[in-house]
């Protein structure tokens, strides 16, 4: 159980990874690097601005789907297995006051008994850990989450991944298709090539791949997102499949049981005075 403060931060924040190993599957490049104020360069022909056209309407879709909110509460089923199988499910209770806090209570299964094991609080510059099984605490700085899981992230891109909101959805597109029921696009960005498969009737975010620009890391994340609900006007994804791969592999899927927006809520932390502090 030591590890699952890391899988379960790996988990939220691989979904940055959402991306893919290469762009080979789209064929046509729309042009070279594109500045960094717009997401299309000007053309030389009608061709050209008819893709950079498609592409701007594309982005603009995408964008209309960003989810806005205050607070966010969730109550998460996690399933992972990675090299040595199948690991136990674990239930988390993730509590979001936007930019300001996230707070997490991790519930695993022992002995039969679901037993409340972790709890964490995450604010812009720093990590509270809790171990409640051995009665101890870990004060960190925000980097210390970006030493365990290697991912360039701040406490905007955390909560980003919650939600279910794009992130390292760079403005560099370098390929574009359309097909009859999907639309692929990819973008590259200083740390992440990235591929993004959308709906083509509603633009939808339904997958999203990305490939480490240090090739000599070989590092590449697969995410899926599915089950769609939309209760407050915009669409939210309550199950999620995350495959990532390094030197090992890790297959996360997130089945969101309960989720509410824009509700009242407590984030308060408070620290038993005999915990011991690591």
């Amino acid at each position: 159980m030591k590890r699952i403060i890391p899988f379960f931060i790996s988990l939220i924040l691989i979904g940055a990874l959402a991306s893919c190993r290469t762009a080979k599957h789209i064929n046509k490049a729309i042009g070279p690097k594109i500045p960094k104020d717009t997401i299309a360069v000007i053309a030389p022909n009608t061709q050209y601005a008819d893709s950079i056209n498609m592409i701007n309407n594309t982005m603009s879709h995408l964008r209309s789907h960003y989810i806005n909110f205050k607070t966010f509460n969730a109550k998460i089923k996690v399933e992972y297995e990675d090299t040595k199988g199948k690991q136990p499910d674990i239930t988390a209770i993730v509590r979001i006051v936007k930019d300001s806090a996230i707070w997490v209570s991790i519930t695993v299964p022992i002995a039969f008994v679901n037993y409340e094991a972790f709890r964490m609080f995450i604010t812009k510059d720093s990590v509270i850990l809790m171990n409640k099984q051995k009665k101890e605490v870990q004060y960190r700085s925000l980097d210390y989450l970006q030493s365990i899981t290697e991912l360039p992230f701040d406490f905007n891109t955390i909560q980003e991944l919650l939600i279910g909101n794009p992130v390292f959805l760079d403005s560099n597109v370098v390929s574009y298709k359309k097909l009859d029921d999907k639309i692929l696009l990819s973008t590259a960005g200083s740390f992440f090539k990235h591929l993004l498969t959308l709906s083509s009737d509603n633009y939808l975010l339904l997958h999203s791949k990305l490939d480490d620009v240090d090739m000599s890391r070989n590092r590449t994340a697969d995410i899926t997102y599915s089950d769609f609900e939309n209760k407050l006007g915009f669409e939210f994804s309550t199950y999620r499949e995350i495959i990532v791969s390094e030197k090992n592999r890790l297959d996360i899927r997130l089945n969101f049981k309960q989720y509410e927006f824009n509700k009242d809520l407590s984030v308060s932390f408070n620290v038993p005075k005999n915990y011991k502090r690591k």
